[in-house]
This record gives structure tokens, sequence and C-alpha cells, in this order.
């Protein structure tokens, strides 16, 4: 018997399944290598947009928390009497004790009538 011989014309079936199996992953390896690129981008991008929005929202917050500092101050001043004007009409006591002085060295004042002036006006 005879063999025939075998005439081989490319790699066999496993020599094409291992080929194909190193294209493929070759190819898996470089599309997750170019979308891992994309997708630090895009995560950057959220994140720089997240910190935005974050700092919106606290100066939002801190200009209600001024707004509402400021009604409390109106608030409180509104209850709070007015202060009561000084009287011009009521000299200090020193001017009084200074008059009654000179009323006594004038003789306006005896010193009975200027002691009992003086300790009216000192609350004795």
């Amino acid at each position: 018997m005879r063999r025939r011989a075998v005439v081989r014309r490319g790699p066999g079936l496993v020599g094409t399944v291992a080929r194909t199996a190193v294209v493929a992953g070759t190819a898996t390896a470089v599309a997750k290598g170019v979308s891992g690129s994309m997708d630090a981008k895009a995560e950057q991008r959220q994140m720089e947009a997240e910190q935005q929005a974050a700092a919106q929202q606290q100066a939002s917050q801190q200009q209600m928390d001024i707004e509402q500092m400021k009604r409390q101050m109106a608030a409180q001043q509104a209850q709070q009497p007015p202060a009561a004007p000084a009287s011009p009409a009521a000299p200090d006591i020193m001017t009084q004790l200074t008059q009654l002085g000179q009323m006594r060295q004038a003789g306006l004042l005896t010193d009975e009538e200027f002691a009992a002036a003086k300790a009216k006006l000192l609350g004795g």
C-alpha cells in the first residue's frame, strides 16, 4: 500500500486557531487601552464638574446664611426699644455743684441752704 503524500498548503488547524487567538487578544488589549484612557478623561471631566457644582452650592449656601443673619439682625433691632435721647436741659452734677458754690459765694445761699442742696444733688 502506498501512502499518499499529504501536501500542506498553510498552517494546520491548531496553528490557525493559535494565530486567531493571538490576533483577537491583541485587538482586545488595544481596545481596552484606548477605552481606558478615554474613561480616565471622562472621569476627570466628571470630577471637575462635580467640584464646580459643589463650589457653586457652597457659595449659594453662604449667601443664604448671610441673608438669614441680616434678617435676624433686623428683627433684633426692631425688638430693641429706642434709646432715650439725652436731655440737654439736665446739667450734670458737677455743673450744678459749681453753680451752688457760686451762689453761696455771692451770698444768695446760706451755708445751711448750700449743704441741703448739695445733699439733695448727691442723693443723700
